[in-house]
């Protein structure tokens, strides 16, 4: 009798592993399937820097130029599409020539506008349910007021900042560039975007008050950051060069330090959004990274 009970309880225990390990695996298994991110490339146009020696805080670039691109991006998640950053200003669509700024420092163009670059993967304006831009310069914000029934993700200290009276009298042009934008999403710090880790928006201020970068962890690519304006330049990110014009040069060298070690975390591809070699390894609309 007793031999029985010893048999029936090894079976009982046996069972119980085994659902445990199943429990297990079946959480593993979970954990691992990704959802279906895809991330799509457009052109929002092209930026001649000819006074590149803007781009570090010493004389490095002096004399220099350099074509940058101006990507924005719309990541397709199964819970919603974002907009990551807007391109140049749309007025430029149409012009004859290129329009090269007052101060001479850089000539803009652009050949598209988003409606008609949204239409080649099948999407509409409202389509888009979030906008996040990596800060609030003319280069990033184009055509951000297009879409002014999304939820704008912005860090609050970056909306007080572009919004505030003094930026309104002294930067117009990139307040009016974002004043439809009235649905707003104020962040304080990092943001996942769609709750599942896939889609994060991460602070990294210095550049602007509230800049931050965009992580995004595809099915097949893996896991990448787009690095908004934290480097422009390839050499910037190796020596660590700040723009002159950063609102905050300390502020940006420490953002620089916890991206690196983000990125290291992750064993995330790098991709500086200015730097045209790495735009033009992004597949463009209509196809995607996935």
């Amino acid at each position: 009798m007793k031999k029985h009970i010893i048999i029936l309880l090894s079976f009982t225990v046996l069972a119980f592993s085994c659902k445990e390990v199943k429990k297990e695996v079946k959480e593993e298994v979970a954990a691992i399937v990704k959802p279906e991110v895809k991330l799509y490339t457009f052109d929002g146009g092209t930026v001649m820097v000819n006074n590149l020696e803007l781009f570090s805080q010493d004389t490095t670039y002096h004399g220099q130029t350099k074509e940058f691109a101006d990507a924005f991006y719309v990541i397709s998640h199964p819970n919603g599409n974002l907009m990551w950053d807007a391109g140049l200003p749309e007025g430029l669509v149409g012009l004859p020539e290129p329009f090269t700024d007052p101060s001479g420092a850089f000539t803009v163009s652009r050949r598209d506008s988003v409606v008609n670059q949204l239409k080649s993967i099948g999407m509409e304006i409202d389509d888009i349910q979030y906008i996040a831009l990596s800060h609030t310069h003319f280069d990033h914000s184009g055509h951000a007021n297009t879409f002014k029934n999304s939820t704008w993700l912005v860090q609050e200290i970056e909306f007080d900042s572009i919004t505030s009276e003094t930026s309104q009298k002294a930067n117009a042009d990139n307040y009016n560039a974002i004043k439809e934008l009235t649905k707003t999403k104020k962040l304080n710090g990092d943001f996942d975007v769609f709750g599942d880790g896939s889609v994060v928006i991460k602070s990294m201020p210095g550049h602007t008050p509230g800049h931050q970068v965009l992580y995004v962890d595809l099915p097949e690519h893996g896991p990448l950051l787009l690095t908004g304006d934290l480097y422009h330049l390839y050499e910037n990110r190796e020596h660590k060069r700040v723009p002159i014009f950063n609102f905050d040069v300390e502020q940006t060298l420490k953002s620089m330090d916890a991206f690196e070690a983000f990125a290291k975390e992750k064993n995330a591809k790098v991709y500086l959004q200015h730097q045209k070699e790495d735009f033009n390894k992004m597949p463009k609309a209509p196809e995607y990274l996935k």
